[in-house]
């Protein structure tokens, strides 16, 4: 195995600084970045690297202008569209990313936005700690209903790995699954599948787990909606632009649903006009910064794996090449 390999690391920032990154240390010479500017930081930064090691920085003709040497990236994600594919053809660029890391992590989130709408965990922390509770003359407080999960009906947009997950504790919690396949080609006879409007229609809790693309962006919209139950809930682990985020605002104000739960937004970070900004009751919307898979556990097996990725390339191994 070569070590003499020059290893650019673009977005520590990205993995967490709880994470040790050393490891790469074993492989060759690393140059850490905290952060890298797309335009104005990452031509220079990449000049002499052998090895790229990338989360959300584009790689292209552009920033890879002055990488003459550049043999591997290596994407510390499971998504690869910041990659021009075409372009790493050309120049015979091995690509490698990592899948299935955050499945538990991203079904854990997933449940804990679901819990922390249905159990209106948000209503009854504010009246305990606003003194509320103290004056009560009875034990409990039935200030607004909670539900029990058992019995509902747990609608699902895309049935991968995550989804399947998540369909699996849905029924360890006693909920009928049905799927929507917004490709319409994945068949699966453990799950009940469901058209579009069926899906709508009679799901309590639908889940997004489903990549964006032509046929999922915007998809939950104002029509999409109006055809929910009063009492549903949204919640969103996938990609954030599959929601119209002004006709969410929309159908939460007007009780088209009862609520959501995002962990995805259109634009990352947050801009100050998102209009999801304009709700601030937390019983109908609980918005979490992307970190639904970001457990600790789920980030060091994404360092484990790129390292892997890293260390098969240079030994003349093929290992989530695509």
């Amino acid at each position: 195995m070569d070590t003499s390999m020059k290893i650019v690391i673009l977005e520590a920032n990205a993995l967490g600084k709880d994470i040790d990154l050393s490891v790469f240390d074993k492989l060759g010479h690393v140059t850490k970045f905290g952060q890298t500017d797309w335009e104005d930081q990452v031509i220079d930064r990449v000049a002499d690297a052998d090895i790229i090691i990338d989360n959300k920085v584009p790689m292209n003709a552009h920033t890879l202008q002055k990488a003459a040497h550049l043999k591997m990236i290596a994407v510390t994600a499971t998504g690869t569209n910041m990659i021009d594919r075409e372009y790493m053809k050309e120049r015979g660029i091995a690509v490698a990313n990592v899948g299935g890391y955050s499945t538990d992590s991203v079904t854990q989130h997933t449940f804990a936005l679901a819990l922390f709408l249905t159990q209106q965990l948000a209503y009854y922390d504010k009246y305990v700690k606003d003194g509320e509770y103290v004056k009560s003359d009875i034990f409990t407080h039935f200030g607004t209903p909670i539900h029990e999960l058992k019995g509902m009906t747990w609608g699902i947009i895309g049935l991968g790995d995550i989804g399947k997950s998540v369909a699996q504790a849905a029924e360890a919690f006693g909920c009928r699954v049905i799927y929507y396949s917004t490709s319409g080609k994945n068949k699966n006879p453990d799950y009940e599948q469901a058209d579009w409007q069926t899906l709508l229609k009679e799901s309590d809790i639908i889940s997004i787990h489903a990549p964006l693309n032509d046929k999922t962006e915007g998809m939950m919209n104002l029509e999409a909606f109006k055809q929910m139950k009063k009492t549903a809930i949204l919640i969103n682990v996938g990609r954030g632009p599959i929601v119209n985020e002004q006709d969410l605002v929309t159908a939460l104000n007007e009780g088209m649903i009862a609520g959501a739960g995002l962990d995805v937004i259109s634009v990352e970070p947050m801009r100050a006009d998102n209009p999801l900004l304009q709700i601030k009751d937390s019983r109908k919307l609980i918005v979490t910064p992307h970190v639904a898979w970001a457990t600790r556990e789920a980030r060091q097996r994404l360092v484990d794996e790129v390292y892997l990725n890293v260390k098969a390339f240079l030994e003349g191994e093929k290992r989530n090449l695509i």
